[in-house]
């Protein structure tokens, strides 16, 4: 297949984000993504509530798995975000024979990426669980939960450049019905996995880990199949330098992007080791929150996926004015947005707390990180959207700063304060006014990085 015709269903889209209308444009891209995501997320919730119905010990062992299994998934958004960058801006550039070797490129890259995860994974199981502060009680459920799990990560990665690619075209629709299709396939999985059915015998932690898998693997195969990718992915023209060629272009973006994506599975790393110093009833709480704390900010999530390709274009084009007013437009957004999911939450709090807690104490956990850490969610909002921009900008020395900041000087330092002062309630109290603060250093931070383009 020629160039031209593997690019020119997109020209439409590429005019949209570089002259249709910003805040209908970002919806019409935005919505298909929040569906998409929703599907994924209710899809962790359900693993939760699954889980939940093991035990107390089964679930604190599954929320010590989150931050390593994070950590793959951020150098998954991370390659996904050099990704887009690089191919938004050559988009706006009118390149699209480059875009095609860029695409097939990152695709390789993503699946390299995966295999080497998983043979470091299943090396470090033991000792990296055990640094995490995971005990004799937690270990062996650990080990059936990401014995499985890690096998399964190039599954984790390839789909999330390759949705990257269409995103940055302008694409969302697809991606939203291949996480849609996933989520749905997980559910399904789950349930026959974890606690058998007919001839499948019960397989526990272990079967939400392959239903896991199998349900991003079967998305990969999927998007292989989907028509604009076919065109995109050109297996042919490989060649080492071209390869090389692009990996370097990619890695100015990707490498810091995954970097920056990584610290917060760092950050909450270390967050677990400071909750579990107050025991499994906290440990458990706390991941129940942290997934529930994803699901509520999945329109900020959404928007920082979609946002980055219209900027990067615009910026391609030169069209400076309409990044400004895309950027700043959604940093209000989000703050209002985010406020209003709070109260919601406080709504639904009674029924969270009964539907997810197995025990009152770890239900008092629960209930206090739902009136603390989501109120701080616009401002982490606008911290998210302007680490996105900066990337989608060409800029990610300073998106990796801002994460730092937020992260290791802001974060887990006032989280382990309020720790020390106040139990739990205190380390989401610490959580809570990082995010406040370091909503004001970003929102400065881009004024400046904008400064610049005039």
């Amino acid at each position: 297949m020629s160039a031209s015709s593997s690019v020119a269903p997109r020209r439409p889209a590429r005019r949209e984000l570089l002259e249709g209308p910003i805040a209908a444009t970002l919806l019409r891209k935005t919505l298909p993504v929040i569906g998409g995501m929703i599907a994924m997320l209710s899809f962790n919730l359900v693993d939760t509530w699954f889980i939940s119905r093991l035990g107390t010990e089964p679930l604190a062992a599954v929320s010590f798995t989150f931050p390593v299994v994070f950590t793959v998934i951020s150098l998954a958004i991370g390659l996904g975000i050099g990704t887009s960058a690089v191919v938004g801006r050559r988009l706006g550039r009118g390149e699209f024979e480059v875009v095609r070797r860029r695409a097939t490129d990152a695709a390789l890259l993503g699946l390299m990426v995966g295999l080497v995860m998983t043979l470091l994974g299943l090396a470090s199981l033991e000792s990296l669980f055990r640094l995490l502060g995971a005990d004799d009680v937690l270990m062996p459920h650990i080990r059936d939960y990401m014995g499985v799990w890690y096998f399964g990560a190039a599954a984790m990665i390839v789909p999330r450049v390759l949705n990257s690619l269409l995103r940055a075209h302008g694409n969302t629709a697809t991606q939203g019905v291949m996480m849609a299709l996933a989520a749905v396939i997980n559910v399904v999985l789950d349930w026959w996995l974890i606690f058998g059915a007919g001839p499948l015998p019960a397989m526990g932690v272990s079967g939400a880990a392959l239903a896991t898998v199998l349900s991003w693997g079967l998305m990969a195969v999927a998007l292989l199949f989907q028509r604009e990718l076919r065109g995109l992915i050109d297996i042919r023209g490989m060649t080492r330098r071209g390869v090389l060629e692009s990996w370097r272009e990619l890695g100015r973006i990707a490498g810091p992007a995954a970097l920056t994506s990584v610290f917060t599975p760092l950050a909450m790393g270390l967050l677990t080791r400071i909750v579990a110093g107050h025991g499994h009833d906290a440990v458990a709480g706390f991941g129940v929150g942290t997934r529930l704390e994803a699901f509520a900010q999945i329109a900020v999530l959404g928007l920082s996926m979609t946002l980055s390709p219209l900027v990067s274009q615009n910026a391609g084009a030169g069209q400076y004015v309409r990044v400004r007013r895309a950027i700043f437009g959604c940093f209000v957004f989000v703050l209002a947005w985010q406020l209003l999911v709070w109260v919601v939450l406080q709504a639904l709090a009674p029924w969270l707390v009964t539907a997810y807690a197995e025990s009152q104490a770890v239900g008092e956990v629960l209930r206090h990180f739902l009136w603390l850490v989501p109120l701080g969610l616009g401002a982490q909002g606008v911290v998210i959207l302007a680490v996105s921009s900066c990337n989608a900008l060409h800029r990610p020395s300073r998106a990796m700063r801002l994460s730092v900041v937020r992260l290791f000087v802001l974060s887990v330092p006032l989280a382990w304060v309020g720790g020390r002062l106040a139990g739990t309630t205190g380390v989401f109290a610490g959580m809570l006014m990082a995010n406040l603060l370091m909503a004001a250093i970003a929102w400065w931070q881009t004024r400046v990085v904008l400064s610049r383009y005039r």
